[in-house]
């Protein structure tokens, strides 16, 4: 059997008080190399703290996560940062682009504290990322001169520069139009077909409907449905 990518053992996370807030009660999850799956919840379900705390932003209060068969709580600071920069690429809603620099520049600082990509790869790997994701004639353009999709392609480009084993994406297409965002539900879906394990978090069913797994998380607790063809 393959190492998952992602395993809870009764994760949870729990906010000091007074008083105390459950804002994660205690999970189990298993996540396999190259799944796709979907997260969803109403507003204040615990999406977002399911995310940092998959992503290595915040530290279980109980329970253990391991991440490509690391267990994340035994490693300080540092290594966890590292580990979160080598194994996980993220992509938000709102881009997180720098606005002046250009979409090749702003692929490569994601390696700009990489140990493990060479100094004298990091062009070549950012143009590759970029051609990866349709853009490999954009590779100059400042993000202000880049539309709502091309600026998202680039942070998908971003994501995947390091080569991480995990794409995790926070409301993907959520400041995109309906036409934008299915060409990059579209190119999610060939990362996936690629190999990628894929991980959306959405309040769109129509998104979260072309997983064959979809987390439901409610008042912090999770739950999972599986399409009948999965």
């Amino acid at each position: 059997m393959s190492t998952p990518v992602i395993e809870f053992r009764g994760v949870a996370l729990t906010y000091p008080g007074p008083p105390p807030v459950s804002a994660l009660k205690p999970s189990d999850l298993r996540i396999e190399p190259g799944e796709y799956i979907t997260v969803v919840g109403p507003s204040g379900s615990g999406k977002s703290t399911f995310l940092n705390v998959v992503g290595l932003l915040d530290a279980p209060t109980a329970g253990t996560y391991l991440l490509d068969g690391i267990d994340t709580g035994e490693l300080p600071d540092a290594d966890r940062t590292a580990l979160r920069g080598r194994r996980i690429g993220f992509v938000f809603q709102s881009f997180h682009l720098l606005p002046h620099r250009s979409a090749m520049e702003n692929v490569r600082l994601a390696m700009l504290y990489s140990h493990a990509v060479p100094r004298a790869d990091r062009p070549s790997r950012a143009r590759a990322a970029l051609r990866r994701v349709g853009l490999g004639h954009r590779v100059d353009a400042q993000p202000t001169r880049l539309s709502g999709g091309e600026r998202q392609r680039v942070a998908i480009a971003r994501a995947l520069v390091a080569r991480p084993s995990l794409l995790l994406c926070d409301e993907p297409t959520g400041n995109l139009d309906s036409g934008t965002a299915e060409s990059i539900l579209a190119l999610l879906d060939e990362l996936h077909g690629d190999g990628m394990t894929v991980v959306v978090i959405t309040h769109d069913p129509g998104v979260a409907a072309r997983a064959r797994r979809t987390l439901t998380i409610r008042d912090g607790e999770l739950s999972e449905t599986r399409r009948v063809d999965a």
